[in-house]
């Protein structure tokens, strides 16, 4: 909608002037102002009931972070599925090798009876392996809860980064769009190349800070509305 409004403008300009050249000949210019000046407030009406609809839109879907009245998500960014994808074939191979390595110890071509009775039988090794089953779906549960918790906002003032290292462990950085100097997005190694998947890098003015966002699926059109928004961020603060 935004985006429409510097069109319908240019379409009240020309609607105006042929107006008031139709109706008013002469006296046509002073008609011309009146109107001007009545699209300008009507437009900027229209931009202000709509910058509080789209916070309102932002305050709903993201409860999570806490927004200025004038401010509204733009792009939200979470990691790639492949990466999950990559975690869970993890654990399944371990579950796999746990349970092939438990029948393997437990069978009779395996130990004999002396030698099982030595490790206390079957029913001990058995619960054994079962504790480990049990870690090796926990600690995968546990790295896909890590894995998800971390994402990126993108509003039209601020870049809101939230990390999460470990089950308890999470932190946010807060950076300022006026302070971001480059936006960029790298694809790191051969998974990266072949999948699409890299990172994206925001580099900041005077701490020379550079923030990463790991494991992003292509955000070839994110970076590309970051950039814009840096860009007119740069521009509000150069006025």
């Amino acid at each position: 909608m935004s985006m429409l409004i510097p069109e319908i403008g240019a379409l009240c300009d020309i609607y105006i002037i042929f107006f008031a050249e139709l109706q008013y000949g002469n006296n046509s210019q002073y008609v011309i102002i009146f109107l001007i000046i009545v699209k300008y407030a009507i437009l900027y009406l229209m931009k202000r009931e709509l910058e509080k609809l789209r916070h309102a839109r932002s305050a709903k879907n993201y409860p999570n972070i806490k927004l200025n009245e004038d401010e509204h998500v733009v792009v939200f960014m979470k990691r790639s599925f492949l990466g999950l994808i990559g975690l869970w074939l993890g654990g399944a191979i371990c579950l796999i090798a746990s349970i092939v390595v438990a029948v393997m110890i437990t069978s009779d071509s395996f130990f004999s009876d002396s030698l099982l009775g030595a490790f206390g039988g079957k029913r001990i090794i058995w619960g054994a392996f079962l504790v480990i089953f049990v870690l090796i779906v926990v600690m995968t549960l546990v790295s896909t809860y890590v894995y998800m918790g971390n994402s990126m906002y993108v509003t039209n003032q601020r870049a809101i980064q939230n990390i999460r290292t470990s089950l308890f462990s999470n932190s946010t950085n807060v950076i300022e769009l006026e302070r971001i100097e480059d936006v960029s997005f790298h694809k790191n190694g051969f998974f990266g190349s072949i999948f699409n998947i890299g990172t994206l890098r925001m580099s900041t003015v005077g701490d020379e800070t550079t923030y990463t966002f790991q494991m992003l699926d292509t955000p070839t059109d994110e970076v590309e509305t970051i950039s814009k928004l840096v860009r007119d961020s740069h521009r509000r603060q150069a006025r």
